[in-house]
């Protein structure tokens, strides 16, 4: 049973075992709240017997009361089991589940995530397992434990008196179907609903991150009328998806009570054919009230994890996605980076790169040029293992990547990208993340050579500055020199650098130009870059088209072949001398 749970709802070990306990722990409870239908028998019997024909035996009041008392304590004892091996586990699993995901995005090759919409992915990892924990603390457990005290209670039933039990039970199993058969409808409806809150949600974070773009173009008035058509339609779903569901729950729910309905009638028989008494009679009804009370909780558990397996099969989908392994202790002698053959694809179809080869030498700067979406930063990504290769190999020192776990090999790589991304903190706290547990001191001489401290020193707090959301209260250039600084701090010997300075003024560019010399010295450099200017000095330059190399060798060798990259060098020295 613990390998079913922890399979089908995509659960730990010890989340399956906590279930297990939850789900014997509510059927215990369910079982504990006929204890007092059994006192008010006695009760019953014992006071007015002898007026419905049965003798019984009276017992002293105090009895009763001591009774009723143990019984009492018994129920608290069995609900505060319960609400630990329910809501205590549900917490620990919800919390096991979410750590369990990130850990595994952590390890997904990044082509995962450009399939993916990162709403979509927030949503797996808070809105589901929140899910999953509603579902582990409430929805299985209790349809769990109404099922099985049911099917305890209703034995006790039937051996009592079969005929009065089959007459009051038989409409559960019909009752059960009837919700089953909408399961269908349900998944569809809460999997349509689920997109139009992943759409709702991008659409609104687009207004807020794009609110200049939108004013500055007069566009308020037409957007909102977009996210509010967009609500609006959401809201329907929503109706149709909770009517859908309450057509079978409610429907189930009605069933159940001619469960009442024809045990009253056979009862009448059976009391007036003199099979029974009335005391039997009306105890049976007084069950009846307790079979049918956690039964009708069930069938609305039923229907809410329905739409929960939506839910779990998200999750189990990033769970099961492939992820990149390899030897944790690789050494290498050199940082040589050798494209051999490789080709390259996103999604199985048409090739991004087509049997490019070439040699990165360290010590050396080579340069990657060429048109747009000729493969440049794939190329880039591919060397730091961002991705897998489709075919060829790749080698750093001589040993191929694809046997390096990636965050071993990332090690070796500092990376600075043309967006750059810092986070709502210090300045100080930015720059370290380029190397964890670096001292102030570290942290200071890195920013001083990339021409950081010249503008951190004129903040409020210098270091100690709060920069806000991706750095809002600095300006592009700043911005670029704090993720130079990191890559300085963190001193890896290969860098890869793409199109580090392509948005930048021409003070900003030189200043970072000068952060980028002594990043790079004795280095193994891979860099893109669009203006050929900043790479006509480069060691070696690359060019690729169409995912291939086109052309490489020196600036003046390149331009005397009269190909690609004169005719890029041209039209970018006839666009710097335009003017208006």
């Amino acid at each position: 049973m613990v390998k079913y749970l922890k399979n089908r709802l995509s659960l730990s070990d010890k989340g399956a075992k906590d279930l297990v306990k939850a789900m014997f722990a509510c059927t215990v409870t369910n079982i504990s709240f006929m204890l007092p239908v059994g006192l008010l028998y006695l009760v019953v019997e014992g006071m007015i017997g002898r007026y419905l024909g049965v003798e019984g035996k009276v017992y002293p009041i105090t009895m009763y009361v001591g009774i009723s008392v143990i019984f009492l304590f018994a129920i608290f004892i069995c609900e505060k089991v319960q609400y630990n091996a329910t809501f205590l586990a549900s917490y620990e699993e919800s919390a096991t589940k979410r750590i369990t995901i990130a850990e595994k995005l952590r390890k997904i090759p990044l082509s995962f995530f450009g399939k993916r919409d990162l709403t979509d992915l927030t949503t797996t990892i808070m809105g589901d397992c929140a899910g999953l924990e509603t579902s582990f603390s409430h929805f299985i457990p209790e349809l769990f434990g109404a099922i099985m005290s049911v099917v305890i209670v209703g034995i006790g039933l039937l051996l009592y008196n079969w005929k009065l039990g089959v007459s009051l039970l038989w409409v559960i199993p019909v009752a059960f179907l009837l919700t089953l058969s909408g399961k269908k409808t349900v998944k569809e409806s809460n999997k349509k609903l689920n997109e139009l809150n992943l759409t709702n949600a991008d659409s609104i974070q687009e207004c807020i991150e794009n609110i200049r773009e939108i004013k500055g173009y007069n566009q308020e008035e037409e957007y909102l009328k977009h996210v509010e058509e967009n609500l609006i339609c959401q809201e329907k779903t929503n109706i149709k998806t909770e009517l859908k569901m309450a057509v079978f729950v409610i429907s189930s729910q009605m069933l159940l009570r001619v469960g009442v309905a024809t045990m009253t009638l056979i009862g009448a028989k059976l009391i007036t054919d003199g099979e029974i008494d009335f005391l039997t009679f009306l105890m049976f009804l007084i069950a009846a009230s307790r079979v049918f009370d956690p039964l009708a909780i069930a069938l609305e558990n039923l229907a809410a994890i329905f739409a929960t397996e939506f839910k779990i099969d998200r999750m189990k989908e990033i769970e099961g996605q492939v992820i990149q392994e390899g030897n944790d202790n690789a050494h290498f002698d050199n940082y040589n980076i050798t494209f051999n053959h490789v080709n390259f694809t996103y999604d199985g179809n048409e090739n991004v790169l087509n049997d490019v080869s070439f040699l990165a030498k360290q010590g050396e700067i080579t340069a990657l040029v060429g048109p747009s979406g000729g493969g440049k930063s794939t190329v880039a990504k591919l060397a730091a293992r961002f991705w897998d290769i489709t075919s060829g190999k790749i080698k750093v020192g001589g040993k191929d990547i694809s046997n390096i776990e990636p965050e071993e090999l990332l090690k070796k790589y500092a990376i600075v990208f043309q967006d750059v991304v810092l986070f709502n903190n210090t300045i100080m706290e930015n720059i370290r993340i380029g190397k964890r547990g670096a001292s102030d001191e570290e942290i200071i001489r890195a920013a001083k050579l990339s021409c950081c401290d010249e503008f951190i020193n004129k903040l409020p707090k210098k270091y100690n500055t709060i920069i806000g959301e991706n750095g809002s209260s600095l300006s592009g250039g700043e911005r670029q020199r704090i993720s130079i600084a990191r890559a300085l701090l963190k001193d890896a010997p290969i860098i890869l650098l793409d199109e580090a300075t392509a948005s930048l003024d021409v003070e900003n560019e030189s200043k970072v130009q000068s952060a980028i010399s002594k990043l790079v010295k004795n280095k193994t450099v891979l860099v893109i870059a669009h203006r050929m200017r900043t790479i006509a000095e480069a060691d070696h330059i690359i060019v690729l088209e169409d995912g291939k190399v086109a052309e490489e060798g020196i600036h003046k060798n390149l331009l005397d072949k009269k190909g690609i990259y004169n005719k890029l060098w041209t039209l970018q020295t006839k666009a710097a001398d335009w003017t208006i």
